[in-house]
């Protein structure tokens, strides 16, 4: 589910550059958001399930916690970004820009590099996507308290409503107040600007922890665990076919997640588990490829005439050399520092 969430972000992403904006055949490709919804609230799910017992035994600290969480996710996006920002310096140097030049402003690069740029800052470029990981650092701090709020309930259902209902309530904040005061229109949480990224991640991270409390806890069955998958999936499917609901949307999301995180693994893939490895590394880094390629195909465009058919064709061969980046990123750069570095972290936090 993480590389499916991933793989859709960069369709999303990847969809500005086609010939023709992708959301012209239909509006579905418009809503890739909905993948980063998702991977929050997988994120919750995924790390309740890791994570909750020992928070709750206190076989690790909440500053052990975050430390291992800052951890994982910094040293990976500080070397995008300095690569990023290499490159940019370097085409600033030979007298040239990357594609879309007023997305890289050097007053905005401190902020990225600390993880600070969702938490209200005016800092949406450089590596897009890193806007959730500002947030998520926020989510990692408040994690334990989350984790033991929802323990104090053996109804495995109680702290999804509650959840459920702590979403709607920012989603209903949000259009009330046009954003939390950040947009000039009335906006849903999804529609969050960047900047206040953690305001939309925050109550998608409690529900999907939420929904590892109750897989915890066994619930549901088994047989109604496939039955909130398949629902889950055709919900979701039927809902984006016909239009744009969001909340609904997430309901469906939430129903994948419990359904599927409650059902046993039975036959486990190796090809999976690594799949769910690259996502972080695809997810990171995909931004990064997509300004090496994407100025490279648009100035080439500009030189070469090039019909629409080889266009689309350049368009498709971005998705492999994302992926294909992403496994070097990982295999040789991302797991090898991640190596060394763990250990240390272990011991530093105890």
């Amino acid at each position: 589910m993480r590389l499916v969430a991933a793989l859709l972000i960069v369709v999303y992403h990847f969809g500005a550059e086609s010939p023709l904006r992708i959301e012209r055949f239909h509006p579905v490709f418009a809503r890739g958001y909905l993948a980063t919804d998702f991977f929050l609230m997988l994120s919750g799910y995924v790390l309740g399930r890791a994570y909750g017992p020992s928070a709750i035994s206190g076989r690790i600290t909440h500053f052990q916690f975050w430390l291992r969480r800052a951890a994982r996710v910094w040293p990976g996006h500080l070397m995008v970004l300095a690569a990023m920002a290499g490159l940019v310096f370097a085409l600033n140097v030979i007298g040239t820009d990357a594609h879309k030049p007023s997305r890289f402003a050097w007053d905005q690069l401190p902020l990225q590099a600390m993880l600070m740029h969702a938490w209200g800052f005016n800092s949406d470029g450089w590596n897009l996507p890193s806007w959730s990981l500002s947030a998520l650092i926020v989510c990692y701090a408040l994690f334990p308290w989350f984790w033991r709020a929802a323990n104090l309930t053996r109804r495995p259902w109680l702290p999804i409503v509650l959840a459920a209902a702590v979403v709607v309530a920012f989603d209903v904040a949000s259009r009330q107040t046009n954003g939390f005061g950040f947009s000039e229109v009335s906006i849903g949480l999804s529609d969050l600007p960047l900047r206040i990224g953690v305001l939309r991640a925050l109550p998608l991270f409690l529900l999907g922890l939420c929904l590892a409390r109750a897989v915890e806890l066994n619930w549901p069955t088994e047989k109604a665990a496939k039955i909130l998958l398949t629902l889950g999936c055709a919900g979701l499917v039927i809902l984006q076919l016909i239009g744009r609901f969001d909340l609904p949307s997430l309901v469906c999301l939430a129903a994948i997640i419990l359904g599927a995180g409650r059902l046993p693994v039975k036959h486990p893939k190796a090809w999976i588990e690594e799949g769910a490895k690259l996502s972080f590394a695809l997810f990171i880094t995909h931004i990064l490829v997509g300004v090496m390629y994407w100025s490279a195909v648009h100035k080439l465009i500009d030189t070469v005439p090039i019909g629409i058919g080889g266009q689309w064709l350049m368009w498709i061969a971005g998705f492999p050399l994302a992926i294909g980046a992403a496994w070097v990123f990982h295999t040789y750069i991302d797991q090898p520092v991640q190596d060394r570095i763990m250990p240390w972290v272990r011991g530093r936090g105890r």
